[in-house]
C-alpha cells in the first residue's frame, strides 16, 4: 500500500523542540506569537542560520490564517504547531477555521497585473523562503519545512 501523505508531514523519534500555540484570530495577536516562537527557536538553536526566513514565513502564514481563513474574527482560533528535528529540520503547521482555498488559483505576484497589487505576496514569499510547502485540508492547513 502506497502512502499519499504529503512529504511535509514527519514524525521524528527525537524532537529537539515541539510547540503547540493557539491564538485568537486577531491581527494584533500575530507579532507576539511570532516573537515568542522565534525566541524559543533561537534559544534551542533549531534553525541556526535560517531564523529570518522562518520568522517571515511564520508571520505570513499566521497573517493569512487570521485575515483570510478566520476573517479577523477574534472569536475564532488559529492553531500553530512547531517542531524541530535534527535530521529533517524545522516543521511549522498553521491551521485556520476557514472554508479553505485553492493555492494554485492564487495569481503570481511577480507577473501580469498582480505586480501592481498591494497584497497577495504571502504565499509567494512562503514558497520562496521555505524548502517544502504543502497545503492540506482544502487549504486550511499549511505545512512548511526549513532544513
Amino acid at each position: 500500500m502506497t502512502s499519499n501523505r504529503p512529504t511535509c508531514d514527519f514524525e521524528a523519534k527525537e524532537l529537539i523542540l515541539k510547540l503547540k500555540v493557539t491564538l485568537a484570530a486577531d491581527p494584533n495577536a500575530i507579532d507576539p506569537v511570532v516573537e515568542g516562537v522565534m525566541q524559543i527557536v533561537r534559544e534551542m538553536q533549531c534553525a541556526t542560520g535560517n531564523e529570518d526566513a522562518i520568522e517571515l514565513a511564520l508571520s505570513e502564514a499566521l497573517a493569512n490564517a487570521v485575515m483570510h481563513g478566520a476573517k479577523a474574527d477574534a472569536s475564532k482560533i488559529i492553531e500553530c504547531d512547531v517542531a524541530c528535528d535534527e535530521q529533517r529540520g524545522m516543521l511549522i503547521v498553521v491551521r485556520d477555521p476557514g472554508k479553505g482555498f485553492d493555492p494554485t488559483a492564487i495569481p503570481s505576484p511577480v507577473c501580469g497585473e498582480s505586480i501592481y497589487s498591494n497584497h497577495g505576496r504571502g504565499i509567494y514569499l512562503i514558497n520562496e523562503l521555505m524548502d517544502e510547502v504543502k497545503f492540506a485540508k482544502n487549504g486550511t492547513e499549511i505545512h512548511m519545512i526549513k532544513r
